[in-house]
């Protein structure tokens, strides 16, 4: 990445700076979250990187960012996302983990190898209509696919919209098929699970070894994943990349709008049911039952919507019953501390 780019070439648009007001315009300097750590989040802006000072009381940042902080880097403030990827934490834990940020194009990484999974595929849609962001397919390791045509078809009937894409990452004329995405201002970010051969193509983009890669098992057509960390990465056309850890596990939550938008046909269909309140079982004048008989529709593309409804719905809620719980907890810990400091003041 340049050492002093411009606020154009870091990703910089109107949406955000009518969130700035005259006095933030002189009293701060503005940046762009490059690199997220444990330790704290590393910016970029016109006058160069620096590492931010964090409270534990700052907005939770993620990489995508825009934020304003002081000349001692400490963080102002957190300006208002265009678009945010956020899934549910992995495993048991109770919260929900910010992906990326203010993302133009969001491009879905899937191998056309044993690994190729058409839900797979639409959980990444959901989150990425969810955000409005633009998805599009990228199906890896064309080369080793007999029926590469096939898949890229099956991907392609999800949405006869969206932009599909079947390559070999090594081949640098497969390569130019994504060039448009990379434009100066743009940012994209890569997703899909290890293995798929994201880091591969993050170095055919960058045009250097900018990852490490590592194969896959032959007995599963999985791999491991190499990418440990999300960072924005400067493309050579000018666009800015982040590639992301590979996602063993993918929880949605709160993502009702995105799921119904990535199953658009089947939305379509219940609002002919007979009945409103139609649960599409064995209600007389359903009207997904009756597609699901003439063969309109998937049966394995209606149990995917119907599981990742109820997915999103149970983490939603579950979340939103340990928030709540939480601002109880929080409420409850400061009437002690005020009673503490009462009585304190009557001794």
């Amino acid at each position: 990445m340049n050492t002093k780019p411009t606020l154009a070439q870091l990703g910089w648009r109107l949406f955000f700076q009518q969130q700035l007001t005259l006095e933030e315009l002189t009293d701060f300097q503005i940046g762009r979250v490059v690199e997220q750590h444990r330790s704290g989040a590393i910016v970029m802006s016109e006058q160069g990187q620096a590492s931010l000072m964090q409270s534990p009381q700052s907005d939770r940042l993620c990489v995508g960012d825009w934020v304003l902080f002081d000349d001692k880097l400490k963080l102002h403030r957190l300006l208002e996302r265009q678009s945010l990827f956020e899934r549910k934490a992995p495993g048991s834990k109770l919260d929900t983990q910010l992906i990326a940020s203010n993302v133009d194009s969001l491009l879905v990484v899937c191998s056309l190898n044993n690994d190729f999974n058409l839900s797979r595929i639409e959980r990444y849609l959901a989150l990425a209509k969810e955000a409005e962001v633009e998805p599009v397919i990228v199906l890896t390791k064309e080369d080793q696919c007999n029926d590469a045509d096939e898949k890229r078809k099956q991907v392609q009937d999800l949405d006869p919209f969206m932009m599909v894409h079947a390559i070999n990452a090594l081949d640098s004329e497969h390569l130019k098929e994504l060039s448009g995405y990379c434009s100066l201002g743009k940012t994209l970010a890569l997703v899909g699970s290890s293995g798929v051969g994201k880091s591969t193509l993050v170095n055919g983009l960058m045009g250097f070894e900018a990852q490490l890669t590592a194969g896959i098992r032959e007995d599963d057509s999985k791999g491991r994943h190499t990418t440990t960390s999300r960072a924005l990465k400067w493309l050579p056309q000018g666009g800015l990349l982040m590639d992301t850890p590979g996602m063993r596990e993918l929880q949605l939550t709160d993502c009702e709008k995105g799921v119904n938008d990535t199953f658009s046909e089947i939305t379509e269909l219940a609002d002919q049911c007979r009945f409103a309140d139609c649960q599409h079982g064995s209600e007389p004048g359903c009207a997904i039952q009756a597609a699901l008989a003439d063969g309109s529709l998937a049966e394995r593309r209606f149990v995917s919507y119907q599981k990742l409804l109820r997915e999103q719905a149970f983490n939603g809620a579950t979340l939103a019953e340990k928030r709540t719980k939480d601002k109880a907890f929080g409420k409850m810990i400061s009437s002690i501390q005020n009673e503490s400091r009462q009585r304190k003041k009557g001794f």
